[in-house]
């Protein structure tokens, strides 16, 4: 790859839209889920990923999970995305909020049922 090809590929990065949501982390072995919300989706799930194959996530029961079943085990997904609205008062963070607690309601991702350790999911 060359130096010009480089840098064309890293400004169509910078210049792209990431847009904010909720996402989740799925071990299909036993079905648990992790449940989290960005500003940016794409980014934290690569985050996430990099952390797990690098066996140095913070969340413990997940990480031995990813160990013990390996990577094939987990998929990685947007589940919803705040649609942008060109409104006076909108706020991102209120909608991303309020995409969270409909997510945390219908998943509940806590104990058996997921990795989530709480119900503050936020990561922005």
């Amino acid at each position: 790859m060359t130096d010009q090809t480089r840098n064309v590929l890293k400004r169509e990065y910078k210049e792209k839209t990431h847009p904010p949501g909720v996402f989740q982390i799925k071990n299909r072995q036993n079905g648990k889920v992790f449940l989290g919300s960005s500003l940016n989706i794409e980014g934290s799930l690569n985050a996430h990923e990099f952390m797990l194959s690098s066996n140095s996530h913070r969340n413990q029961a997940m990480q031995a999970d990813y160990t013990q079943f390996g990577a094939e085990a987990f998929s990685f997904n947007v589940l919803d995305v705040v649609k942008i609205k060109d409104e006076p008062g909108f706020q991102i963070e209120h909608e991303l909020q309020t995409l969270e607690q409909l997510w945390l309601d219908e998943l509940k991702p806590f104990g058996e049922l997921g990795y989530n350790l709480n119900n503050k999911i936020r990561q922005a």
